[in-house]
């Protein structure tokens, strides 16, 4: 008979395999959703810290619109996740005790078969004694299976005991699990509730710094017209090098356009370059960020702007606010390719990986010269502090020969 059908003739035990497993996948939904509420509650204490911070200074209306998008969309996340969670334990109490129902039922069973066997053992040895039992025995065959019966009973007796402990001990367990739960679920309502009064007052402070933007909207339309040629401008610039860099490791390799279709676009890698590309690419998802503390106020690619929604803001790399004499840190083991110095513009650092390079912009010091090799996490510069508004952010974008990716996919829970 197969596995299969040995299960189906003992339906319970198929309720037992499917709830267990049930169970087991409800409690590691659990701790991952608990785990990532964790983190986004760290997130919102670190946005407040940074925030208190740099409160004595007058920052840009952009600048905090910036801030309250971005702890608003925390704060409904960490909503929406507790939510989750406290929906998760609702079900897990309802499993618990219908589980509580059942095992009462099942102590309550067993005990009236035990105490049955008790009364019926009491009686046997009141009208006779084991031992005339088995002396009245026939033959010695027949005295042989009545001692067999005699342990049988008596195992079964004992067993029957152990089975009602072990399930009184398991029902204490899901009723201390279930008061636990409820527990939890309690504490979670209210946190929620907390979040909701956050979220709120964010939210009126966040409508009231549009309505005053928007009473001089085309200045701040402007501002962001501004920053934005300001970006490209940088952008194109490190476009450029990093293809002049591509031309060069092609004619250094011997390659031309007219033997290979790809060499205007792509680097030719040395066996070296080879193995710190593919090393770079297997810690994608892993790489640690660019600052120690820090949070994105803005990210990856094409979106439109929270001032004004009719113009669109084009984003090659992400904007990272951190605190005031942050240090920038390489993301991975590489080699300082370039420091470039724009006009009108801070310093920015480009490390090389193979075929990938991230670029670390708007620094107010370097500590690296173009040549170094550098390390994962070695200190490589500090991130420039704007004087009139205490902003302080580094922009950090990654390419693959000269195309960007997005740092929220290579960086790690970015």
């Amino acid at each position: 008979m197969s596995h299969s059908k040995s299960i189906l003739k003992y339906p319970s035990l198929l309720i037992f395999l499917l709830t267990s497993v049930i169970a087991f996948s409800q409690n590691i939904k659990q701790s991952d959703l608990e785990a990532r509420r964790q983190e986004l509650r760290l997130e919102i204490q670190k946005i407040s810290k940074l925030q208190a911070e740099n409160k004595s200074k007058q920052k840009s209306q952009l600048s905090l619109i910036q801030e309250f998008n971005y702890k608003i969309s925390v704060i409904n996340n960490l909503i929406k996740l507790t939510n989750q969670q406290a929906n998760l334990l609702t079900r897990d109490i309802n499993n618990n005790q219908k589980r509580i129902t059942s095992l009462r039922k099942e102590l309550e069973n067993l005990r009236k078969d035990y105490a049955g066997m008790i009364v019926k053992s009491y009686k046997n040895k009141n009208q006779q004694s084991r031992i005339m039992f088995l002396l009245s025995s026939e033959d010695f065959k027949q005295a042989y299976k009545r001692l067999q019966y005699i342990k049988q009973y008596s195992n079964h007796q004992k067993e029957q005991g152990e089975t009602i402990k072990a399930k009184t001990l398991e029902l204490q367990e899901v009723n201390k699990n279930l008061q636990k739960q409820k527990n939890d679920k309690q504490n979670l309502i209210a946190e929620n509730r907390q979040l909701q009064k956050s979220l709120e007052k964010e939210r009126v402070e966040h409508q009231g710094l549009i309505n005053s933007i928007n009473k001089n909207i085309s200045l701040y339309t402007a501002q962001i017209r501004e920053k934005q040629r300001e970006a490209d401008r940088i952008d194109r610039e490190i476009e450029n090098i990093i293809k002049a860099a591509i031309a060069s490791s092609n004619k250094k390799a011997g390659k031309t356009t007219a033997t290979t279709t790809t060499s205007s676009s792509t680097f030719a890698l040395t066996a070296e370059e080879k193995v710190l590309a593919a090393s770079f690419v297997s810690n994608k998802g892993k790489l640690p960020w660019p600052v120690e503390k820090g949070y994105v106020t803005l990210g990856y690619g094409k979106q439109p702007s929270s001032i004004d929604k009719s113009i669109s803001i084009q984003s090659n790399g992400v904007r990272i606010a951190t605190e005031k004499g942050a240090k920038v840190r390489a993301v991975f083991n590489g080699e300082v390719s370039r420091i470039v110095l724009i006009k009108n513009a801070n310093p920015v650092i480009m490390i090389r990986h193979g075929n990938y390079i991230t670029a670390y912009k708007n620094l107010s010091k370097v500590f690296v010269k173009e040549g170094d090799r550098v390390t994962t996490k070695q200190l490589i510069g500090e991130v420039f502090t704007n004087p009139s508004d205490g902003e302080t952010v580094l922009n950090f974008t990654i390419f693959k020969e000269a195309q960007t990716e997005n740092p929220a996919t290579w960086i790690y829970k970015m």
